[in-house]
């Protein structure tokens, strides 16, 4: 009688152009989940946010100290602007705008920084939260700066006596410069120094040539 054979297990085999296991017994690093999560990356969105949203209170305030004054006068029957020919109002609405890139770049850079890896959820929420804080920037402004009742402000300082009308941005556009400058510099980013997918093809051996 012959002792039963024992089947050797199979040893893997170095040939590069094998067929894959359809069994799935491949090595662990295969199936290796990339990134966080869908969960983790919606939470890290909604920080950015709220983040970005809140931010805004600040724009608002710098915009408010920097921009320019539109100085009225009252003749005691109606209002009038002190200076026809000024280009207060462009100043106050060019204003807006540059905090609105400089605020940008900013905060581009910061989530970037934060978060390298990137992903759809950050960037839908770097857009969504700066529009967000440029409308919590002109609207706090607003209410910060000189009251909105001419007349009764007029009545107040006295006939031609020089004051600020109320802060006003004309340029609705102007809304649109954070986010667009926080997006360019994000994703610009991204693409020079964000993490790459290693190549699978990098590493593989060509076969000896015949």
């Amino acid at each position: 009688m012959t002792a039963p054979l024992t089947p050797r297990p199979q040893q893997p085999s170095n040939d590069p152009w094998q067929v894959p296991d359809p069994s799935g017994s491949l090595p662990p690093h295969t199936y290796q989940e990339d990134g966080p999560g869908m969960r983790t990356e919606l939470r890290e969105a909604a920080v950015v946010t709220v983040g970005l949203a809140l931010t805004g209170l600040l724009l608002g305030a710098l915009w408010l100290w920097l921009a320019p004054r539109v100085p009225l006068i009252s003749d005691a029957q109606a209002v009038y602007l002190k200076d026809t020919e000024g280009e207060q109002a462009i100043g106050v609405d060019g204003t807006f705008m540059l905090l609105g890139l400089a605020f940008g770049v900013v905060t581009g850079a910061a989530v970037f920084l934060w978060r390298r890896r990137g992903g759809v959820p950050l960037v839908v929420a770097l857009a969504v939260g700066a529009l967000l804080g440029g409308l919590i920037a002109w609207r706090f402004g607003i209410w910060l700066g000189p009251t909105q009742d001419v007349a009764a402000h007029a009545k107040a300082v006295g006939k031609g006596v020089t004051f600020a009308a109320p802060l006003e941005l004309k340029a609705k556009g102007a809304l649109l410069a954070w986010p667009l400058a926080a997006l360019v510099v994000h994703l610009g980013l991204t693409g020079l120094f964000g993490p790459r997918d290693p190549d699978p093809y990098f590493d593989t051996p060509f076969p000896p040539a015949p």
